[in-house]
C-alpha cells in the first residue's frame, strides 16, 4: 500500500511539474520579494542634485539647464555640483573634486536623488573614496547608466535600490524623439508602476522567472570582477547593454563573466541595446544575438532580447534591486516591476 501511495505521489509530482514546464518552456525560478531597501519616491518640492562623477562636460551647459528645467516642470528643485563643469583632462574635474560633489549629495538629507550628468569613464576612480554612512541614514536614488554601472553595483551591494535611467546629456536629443525615455524616468522617480512589453525575437529563450533585477553596462560589470563591487547574481535577473564594441570583444566580456561563475545561479537575462557594434576586418560570423546565446548555451534560464534600455535614444528606466517578473516567449516578453 505504501509503495502504491509513493508511486502515485511521484506520478502527481512529475505530472504537475511537467505541466509547469510546458507553460513556462523552461524551469520556473522564484525568489522572495526584494530585500533591498527602496529610497523614498520623489514628490513635488523635493530636491535633486546634479553631479558629474565621470567624463568631462565640455560645451554641455545647455543640456544641464534643460535638465534643471525638466525637473522644475515636475515640481522639483535642483542643485548643480560645484565641479560639474570642471575640466581635468578626460574627467569632469579631478577625482577629489568629483568625489566631493558626490559625497556632499550623499550626505545632505535634503537631497532626495542624485542625477548623474553623463557617463563616459571615471566613476570607478572615486568608488573607494566615497563614504556611504549618511546615505544609509537617508537613502536616495542614484540615477544614470553606462559608466554609472560602477555606482549602481556598489549601491546594490550596500543593499539599496537604484535607478538605471537617462542622464542630463540625454537631453541633447529633441524631446519628441525621447518621449519614452523621459516618461519612464519620471514614472520610476515618482513611483508609478513600470511594466514593459518587449518585441518578440526568434532568439528569445522562453521561460517564466522572478527575482531582483541587477546589472548594467557589460564592460563595467566585467571591470568590477574580483572587487567588492562585483555583483552576486544568485537568483537575480541580469540586465546587460553595450555600445561601440567589436563582437569579439563582447564575446570576451561575456566569457570573462561566465568563467567567473556570473551565470551559474542566475535566474534570467535581459538583453538591452547593443548599439554601434564595430565591424572587424575578420567577420565574427554570426549575429550579436547568436553570440550571446552561444555563451549562455549551458544554462536553462530564460533570455529576453529587445529591451529598449542602454545607449539608444529609447532608453527606458529600470529599477535595479527591485523585484520583477520576467516572462519570455518567442512572440514577446514582459517585464513587470512588483
Amino acid at each position: 500500500m505504501a509503495k502504491n501511495l509513493l508511486t502515485i505521489s511521484l506520478f502527481c509530482a512529475v505530472f504537475f511539474f511537467g505541466m509547469q514546464t510546458i507553460v513556462a518552456q523552461s524551469s520556473t525560478y522564484k525568489t522572495p520579494q526584494s530585500s533591498l531597501i527602496q529610497p523614498p519616491y520623489l514628490k513635488a518640492g523635493d530636491t535633486v542634485a546634479i553631479v558629474a562623477p565621470s567624463g568631462i562636460l565640455k560645451n554641455r551647459v545647455g543640456e544641464i539647464r534643460k535638465a534643471q528645467a525638466l525637473l522644475e516642470s515636475w515640481g522639483l528643485h535642483s542643485v548643480v555640483g560645484k565641479a560639474v563643469f570642471n575640466q581635468n583632462n578626460h574627467f569632469a574635474g579631478t577625482d577629489n573634486e568629483r568625489c566631493e560633489d558626490f559625497q556632499k549629495a550623499l550626505d545632505n538629507p535634503n537631497i532626495k536623488a542624485i542625477w548623474c550628468a553623463r557617463g563616459g569613464y571615471g566613476a570607478v576612480r572615486i568608488l573607494d573614496k566615497l563614504n556611504w554612512t549618511k546615505f544609509k541614514e537617508s537613502p536616495k536614488w542614484v540615477i544614470g547608466y553606462s559608466d554609472i554601472t560602477a555606482l549602481h553595483s556598489d549601491v546594490h551591494n550596500l543593499g539599496y535600490q537604484s535607478l538605471h535611467a537617462m542622464m542630463c546629456t540625454s537631453l541633447q536629443d529633441a524631446p519628441e524623439t525621447i518621449k519614452e525615455t523621459i516618461s519612464t524616468f519620471k514614472d520610476a522617480l515618482f513611483g508609478s508602476p513600470l511594466t514593459y512589453t518587449l518585441k518578440g525575437s526568434t532568439y528569445n529563450k522562453p521561460g517564466l522567472v522572478s527575482g531582483e533585477l541587477a546589472g548594467g553596462n557589460l564592460s563595467i560589470l566585467q571591470t568590477m570582477l574580483g572587487s567588492k563591487s562585483s555583483l552576486d547574481t544568485k537568483g537575480k535577473i541580469l540586465f546587460i547593454e553595450e555600445i561601440g564594441e567589436y563582437k569579439y570583444h563582447i564575446d570576451r566580456l561575456l566569457q570573462s563573466l561566465k568563467r567567473a561563475g556570473y551565470f551559474d545561479d542566475c535566474a534570467g537575462v535581459i538583453i538591452g541595446d547593443m548599439t554601434k557594434i564595430k565591424k572587424n576586418t575578420t567577420p565574427w560570423g554570426s549575429s550579436i544575438e547568436q553570440l550571446i546565446l552561444d555563451v549562455l548555451a549551458d544554462y536553462d534560464f530564460p533570455v529576453a532580447f529587445n529591451m529598449h534600455a542602454g545607449h539608444a535614444k529609447d532608453n527606458r528606466a529600470l529599477i535595479f534591486g527591485d523585484h520583477i517578473t520576467l516572462k519570455v516567449t518567442k512572440d514577446s516578453s514582459s517585464i513587470v516591476f512588483e
